[in-house]
């Protein structure tokens, strides 16, 4: 098949489509006026307008037997922790593209700032895990995950002779983000009065580090590359920057840019039993030590590649738009309530 010019639309495969980031592929894609098809088990919402859908159980051998005989410009592949899934669509979808979100979370050294796609050490590839159970494991080790990612990448880019582009997202944040950690700033500093915020203990080390991307700009970078037919391995994440600097940004886009950030050491937030990162109770986005080289990765390359990011503040605002649209009262998966900030910042003498 001749390759399309590049605004020419697209016969559009999105591997998924009903979830965070594959939903957010398949309405950018919809928005641009390509012909998109979805493919997922249902059960867990449609996809987006204009979307069709295609139910599969891809555990099922003969899953993607709708799809035979059907011939696409371009596949998205969402696959989270299973090579047969990816394996069996290489055998049997046809496309002329392929893109496959893969994981930083393939890179062997965690702690070291500034690394690039090119020239960062890997995980060993892990061939399989079995059936992936969210239930049973909601939280796999990174080296589980990461393994299985770059086995599937590995696949991806063998059958399609490394014309395939791979794309290895960050912290991917967002409107309906659920479970992400970034959530919990916007409705946290929505509501005002003085904010406990995570410091560094080490004076040598005194930035935390942070670094994310917005799920549309991620979905927008993988419709362009789908569409230019382009290849290669590429990390997606904004800028680096200190943890400090987001928070304060996050504050100014919802309303409370003199807000009080009272910051409390990292041993007062470990003696409190306040968990790093996510769960609950936790600091979310407060980087344990092991994660500062995956928060701040040298992505000039993407950006070259044409990765373009918005502003935190514009991702916080429409955040804090979708959370009270769907309902703020439920109890939060990251962060504090208020009785808990309450006796933290006690514990730090604000």
């Amino acid at each position: 098949m001749s390759p399309q010019s590049p605004s020419a639309p697209l016969r559009l495969l999105v591997l998924g489509g009903t979830g965070f980031v594959s939903g957010a592929v398949a309405a950018e894609a919809v928005a641009r006026g390509h012909d998109v098809t979805c493919v997922a088990r249902g059960t867990g919402g449609g996809p987006p307008a204009g979307a069709r859908l295609v139910r599969a159980d891809r555990n099922a051998p003969d899953g993607l037997a709708p799809l035979r005989g059907l011939t696409f410009d371009a596949v998205v592949e969402t696959a989270t922790l299973s090579l047969p899934w990816v394996e069996r669509a290489l055998r049997d979808v046809r496309a002329d593209h392929w893109t496959f979100i893969s994981s930083i979370s393939v890179y062997a050294d965690t702690y070291t700032r500034g690394q690039t796609a090119r020239t960062a050490r890997l995980r060993p590839a892990l061939p399989d895990v079995g059936p992936y159970d969210p239930v049973r494991d909601p939280e796999p080790s990174q080296a589980v995950y990461g393994g299985v990612k770059l086995a599937c990448e590995r696949a991806v880019r063998e059958a399609t002779s490394d014309t395939a582009f791979v794309v290895r997202p960050g912290l991917i944040v967002g409107p309906g983000d659920d479970v992400g950690p970034f959530g919990y700033w916007p409705l946290r500093m929505a509501r005002g009065r003085a904010t406990a915020v995570p410091a560094a203990d080490d004076a040598d080390d005194a930035v935390l580090p942070a670094q994310c991307v917005d799920v549309r700009d991620l979905a927008s970078w993988i419709v362009d590359r789908a569409a230019a037919r382009a290849s290669g391995v590429y990390d997606a994440a904004g800028p680096p920057v200190s943890l400090e600097s987001l928070l304060r940004e996050v504050a100014e886009a919802v309303g409370h840019s003199g807000l009080e950030l009272v910051p409390v050491p990292e041993h007062v937030l470990r003696e409190a039993g306040v968990r790093p990162w996510t769960g609950r109770p936790s600091m979310p986005l407060w980087p344990p030590r092991e994660l500062y080289g995956a928060l701040s990765r040298d992505v000039t390359s993407s950006f070259e590649a044409g990765l373009r990011i918005r502003p935190v503040a514009e991702t916080a605002e429409a955040v804090l738009r979708d959370r009270l649209g769907r309902g703020a009262g439920t109890p939060p998966v990251a962060g504090l309530t208020p009785v808990e900030e309450a006796s933290l910042l006690r514990l730090a003498g604000a």
